[in-house]
């Protein structure tokens, strides 16, 4: 899917400020900020990064990790990932993005 367009482009600095609210398992909802959309081989996905109740960034770090896409007409769907290995080769994709961000922060 790395070649193909979204249907809804978003800039970085838009991205700062979508916010997505998740309806988790009890009833609660977590209102959580978009931190990247990366794909691994034809899937793309999502990390979402759970903000405290002032609207900040939580101070765990914690993330929520989903399987994302958009229909024809640019809506969002998420959906868990369900297999353990497809788990880890998303999660050490992420980890390999941020290793290039904070490196990318030490040269400037």
């Amino acid at each position: 899917m790395a070649d193909e367009t979204k249907a809804t482009p978003v800039t970085e600095e838009e991205a700062d400020d979508i916010r997505v609210t998740l309806d988790l398992d009890g009833g609660e909802t977590v209102e959580c900020r978009i931190l990247t959309i990366f794909d691994v081989g034809e899937q793309d996905y999502i990390v979402l990064l759970p903000l405290d109740e002032k609207g900040n960034d939580n101070a765990e770090g914690e993330v929520f990790i989903y399987r994302y896409a958009e229909d024809e007409e640019g809506n969002p769907s998420l959906s868990n990932i369900d297999n353990d290995e497809e788990y880890e080769a998303v999660a050490d994709r992420f980890d390999e993005l941020l290793d290039e961000a904070m490196f990318d922060e030490m040269d400037d």
